[in-house]
């Protein structure tokens, strides 16, 4: 199933966790970075490791503490061959040789968060860094306080960047970043359009409230879905670049776009 919510949880919080992993995200990511003091880091580490000791009910992430701090390592080494971890996101990397020094060390799935303007710059290279990782995704908080951008369209350079470069790897789409204000949820819908419009797929959350929100912005309206279909099927009887009746014009690329459309609208 292609994963649409991503919802973030304090890893010293077991309670908010419980409730988390039956809120009807796609993904539950255990955070132990920015979601949890320094004094806690030992706790909510313990937290997520014996929890994930057994599988869970819907697929669940860590986000570790950055490779550069003091409690990276043990984050890995707790978390290295858990049967309920399905995956772990990396925060702040900025090259392809911390993917790569993680990838070797632990035998999991790995999402790298670039949240820096060297980390834009590094996008492609760290895409396609190793195999084990599985895709790329922004850390806007702190990209916008790297680069002093104050106004959110300073942001869609390095969105449509990091875009371009999951595709050119070979990665799936990137889901967007969390929006911070749970309460704006017109807000929300309306920056998940945008990035929908610049090619990402999907959001991370920070609330369950949003996850509705997420799924109805990224999953195709009916209008969209009648056209899939009808451009899916006038392929089929009549392969090759052609005029539909209402005077669209359809060829191999659209035909593409449609089937992914439709695969989406499957996905549960």
């Amino acid at each position: 199933m292609t994963p649409l919510t991503w919802l973030y949880v304090p890893g010293d919080r077991p309670h908010v966790i419980a409730k988390a992993l039956v809120a009807g995200a796609d993904v539950v990511v255990i955070d132990l970075e920015d979601a949890v003091a320094p004094d806690r880091k030992e706790y909510a580490r313990a937290v997520a490791a014996d929890l994930l000791v057994q599988p869970q009910p819907v697929p669940v992430h860590v986000r570790v503490n950055a490779l550069d701090t003091p409690w990276a390592a043990a984050d890995l080494a707790a978390l290295r061959s858990l049967r309920g971890l399905s995956g772990l996101r990396l925060p702040k990397v900025t090259g392809p040789s911390e993917v790569r020094h993680v990838a070797a060390a632990v035998p999991l799935p790995l999402y790298a968060l670039l949240e820096s303007a060297l980390a834009v710059e590094h996008a492609y290279a760290i895409a396609g860094a190793h195999p084990s990782l599985r895709g790329i995704s922004l850390g806007e908080a702190d990209l916008r306080a790297d680069l002093g951008v104050r106004a959110d369209a300073g942001l869609d350079w390095p969105r449509s960047r990091v875009v371009v470069a999951a595709r050119a790897a070979g990665l799936p789409p990137p889901p967007q970043t969390v929006h911070p204000d749970i309460r704006d949820l017109d807000g929300l819908a309306a920056s998940c359009a945008h990035g929908r419009a610049l090619g990402f797929l999907g959001r991370a959350a920070i609330h369950p409230r949003q996850l509705p929100v997420i799924e109805r912005a990224y999953l195709p309206t009916p209008a969209e879905l009648d056209h899939a279909e009808t451009v899916v099927e006038a392929a089929a009887t009549a392969p090759g670049a052609q005029a539909l009746p209402d005077g669209r014009f359809i060829d191999a690329a659209v035909v593409a776009m449609a089937r992914r459309t439709l695969s989406l609208a499957r996905r549960g």
